[in-house]
């Protein structure tokens, strides 16, 4: 019945770390045509089942065993929250009529996992699984998108024989006095209710999610603002792209408007790697100096320090899905309660829209992007003091890039610093854990995002801290013949937190690691590793490792990086 359910929701993968709770789950939905890919850890599950959701549109699947099996999970489900992201869990927990009484990994774990997620349910009887289910991806698809879990006990699970076994059910008289009549008779009325009322699964196709359409009034007055601004900021977040299915239209309607755009999050690579109206650096400047600013699907967080990045005279319009996040740290002109992308799109195609008089404006945004890139070209330029300058590094990525590229960022300090470099080829091109900022995503996204565009070349950038967290997980990307290129940042230090901690404790305790040969640890585990120590090595082995990736092999590049000061004082609080 569950995975009948998950036919008709059109999901196409589930991600899971095998247990017995679980096991009918996983054998159903192979039989039902799912593909079952199963991983080293459950949160990597539920990461893969996110990076599928955000690629797709449609709600990524994870089932995990009970107890430790679904606590496991809690990290990535608050990611999947904070980024906005479609994702229903399915989590095993022990038979009903031995709940609460120490059975194996029976623990609240509802009570655990409601504060992560949109909404928790709880199946009590078998024909209660397929209206729970279907109602959970039409909860984490409406409104604002999140996780939802749905625990599913074990024996709901399994056929009614089975169960009947299980519970020490007797066909004839039970014997041992009235205590043991009174129990079979009590065991044996449950199980009937567990199991009435199923004929047939029922699962039905579902029904599309509520459109955040803007109201006419709000399409006209920002359309109105963007037409008098003269110098306008245009802020896309990944709100924005929470409907894969028209960015082409969402990327259309931003060219349409004709401001200058920032892009952050998955609206990297909206419109492409290098179009004029697509700033890069310098976007506090920007903010603090400009008219008119809009916030589509991004709001006044820490990314913006809290608001103060914005100039108090400008016009502030704030456009999200989230009711609270319209005012979060600072009061808007103008908040708009809507879908970004519609709003977007609506007020690109408004009559009164005409194209604004910021010539000027974009101009000299543009003169400071291109200081910015000579500055960032002269470094690179650079040798690199102890290894790899990763500037120069993460420039040789970018030059390496098809035009089908997908990169996967997991990490600190050279992450951040590919961020300012590694240019994404078009929508939907880049994937980042979102505003919970979490270390570990990387292989899971990969691992999704290969799935879900097997033609494409998948690129993890890591550092060598986050990798850590996914280094067993080359073994679910050979098991799985998904071919990605990981590229390890090693500078043997959690660089980003020993910058502050450095300069400001002195003391670089907890910050040090070992320059470890990660790339014999992947070739361990079935992968093709390569490591680079020089410059001059970087493009014949990013070649290389495109040819490996192209052959079917996993490939994990271990590249030594040198110190530099790029991103002294970035660390974000």
């Amino acid at each position: 019945m569950i995975a009948d359910v998950l036919v008709q929701q059109g999901v196409r993968f589930l991600f899971t770390l095998c247990g017995g709770h679980i096991s009918p789950i996983l054998v159903s939905a192979k039989r039902r045509g799912i593909r079952v890919v199963d991983v080293r850890h459950e949160a990597t599950s539920v990461f893969a089942a996110d990076a599928v959701a955000r690629l797709t549109g449609v709600t990524g699947v994870a089932a995990v065993t009970a107890g430790p099996g679904v606590t496991n999970t809690l990290t990535a489900v608050t990611n999947a929250n904070l980024a906005q992201s479609p994702v229903v869990l399915l989590g095993g927990a022990t038979a009903t009529v031995l709940k609460g009484r120490g059975a194996l990994q029976d623990i609240d774990q509802r009570g655990r996992v409601a504060p992560h997620v949109k909404h928790v349910a709880l199946a009590r009887r078998v024909r209660e699984l397929v209206p729970l289910l279907e109602r959970a991806f039409e909860r984490a698809r409406d409104g604002v998108p999140g996780p939802v879990f749905v625990e599913c006990p074990v024996d709901l699970l399994y056929q009614a024989d089975i169960v009947r076994q299980w519970y020490g059910i007797k066909s004839g008289d039970p014997g041992g006095g009235v205590g043991a009549r009174v129990q079979q008779w009590y065991l044996k009325r449950h199980l009937a209710d567990l199991f009435a009322g199923v004929a047939s699964s029922g699962a039905t196709p579902p029904r599309a999610a509520a459109a955040l359409a803007p109201a006419a009034s709000a399409v006209r007055d920002v359309a109105l603002r963007v037409a008098r601004a003269e110098r306008p900021v245009l802020l896309v977040g990944s709100q924005a792209l929470l409907d894969p299915g028209h960015v082409a239209e969402l990327a259309q309607a931003v060219e349409a408007l004709g401001v200058p755009v920032y892009l952050s999050g998955m609206a990297r690579g909206l419109l492409g790697r290098d179009h004029p109206l697509q700033l890069r650096h310098r976007r506090k400047e920007a903010l603090r100096e400009a008219d008119l600013v809009l916030l589509a699907g991004t709001p006044c967080d820490f990314r913006l320090d809290y608001g103060r990045q914005i100039g108090r005279r400008a016009a502030l319009v704030t456009i999200n899905r989230e009711r609270s996040a319209l005012r979060r740290n600072r009061r808007p002109t103008r908040a708009v309660h809507a879908a970004p992308d519609l709003l977007l799109r609506d007020v690109a195609a408004c009559a009164s829209t005409r194209q604004p008089t910021c010539a000027p404006w974009l101009a000299s945004l543009r003169a400071r992007d291109a200081e910015r890139e000579r500055e960032i070209a002269a470094q690179a330029a650079a040798p690199g003091q102890g290894g790899l300058n990763p500037l120069a590094l993460c420039r040789a990525i970018d030059g390496a890039l098809a035009d089908d590229s997908l990169v996967v960022a997991d990490g600190g300090d050279f992450v951040g610093t590919a961020a300012y470099i590694v240019r994404p080829r078009g929508p939907l091109s880049w994937l980042d854990p979102g505003v919970f900022g979490t270390l570990g995503v990387g292989a899971g996204f990969a691992l999704g995002a290969k799935l879900a565009r097997p033609r494409s070349e998948v690129w993890v950038l890591f550092g060598d801290g986050s990798f850590g967290y996914s280094l067993a997980e080359i073994d679910s990307l050979v098991r799985h013949g998904l071919p990605v290129i990981a590229v390890i940042g090693n500078d043997a230090s959690w660089t980003q937190i020993a910058r502050e901690q450095v300069e400001v404790l002195k003391d670089d305790v907890g910050t040090v690691l070992h320059p470890t040969d990660y790339h014999r640890a992947a070739e361990g585990l079935g992968a093709t590793g390569f490591r680079i120590d020089r410059q001059e090595e970087v493009a014949e082995v990013l070649e290389a490792a495109r040819e490996a990736a192209r052959q079917g092999h996993p490939v994990v590049i271990n590249a030594r990086l040198g110190r530099t000061e790029f991103r002294k004082g970035s660390i974000s609080l």
